[in-house]
């Protein structure tokens, strides 16, 4: 069974770090897409990052680029959101997802979606000005 659990949320001063983890179980993450999603009350859910971890890449959403990164850890079932410069605009629930990776042509196809079916309860995170 797939599972997905995030850690690692709490309340922040503007300019402030947390990391978060997503600890996963049931799959090898190298074959699915990880996402990283946040949704804001009264906003839709958007993605923050996706991660081909068996290719070594990741998307960032433009208005966390340099602020954010994704890295996953060596026992290779956890990966992390480190959030540095946190701004107010942050504030939101943050979920982690896994698609799994589908190849096209012979080429590695990963796509992040908002409504994977593998989907993680979210940790909630809170800037405060």
């Amino acid at each position: 069974e797939i599972q997905l659990v995030e850690s690692g949320g709490g309340l922040v001063q503007v300019g402030g770090s947390l990391r978060l983890s997503c600890t996963t179980s049931g799959f090898n993450i190298r074959d699915y897409a990880i996402g990283w999603f946040r949704q804001a009350p009264g906003k839709e859910r958007e993605g923050v990052s996706c991660t081909d971890d068996g290719e070594g890449k990741t998307f960032y959403k433009d208005s966390v680029k340099g602020r954010f990164t994704v890295s996953s850890g060596d026992a290779g079932n956890t990966v992390y959101l480190q959030m540095n410069n946190l701004e107010p605009e942050d504030t939101a629930v943050y979920y982690c997802t896994a698609d799994y990776i589908q190849y096209l042509g012979g080429s590695r196809h990963a796509v992040c979606r908002p409504n994977a079916d593998n989907r993680g309860p979210g940790t909630q995170v809170t800037v405060s000005a």
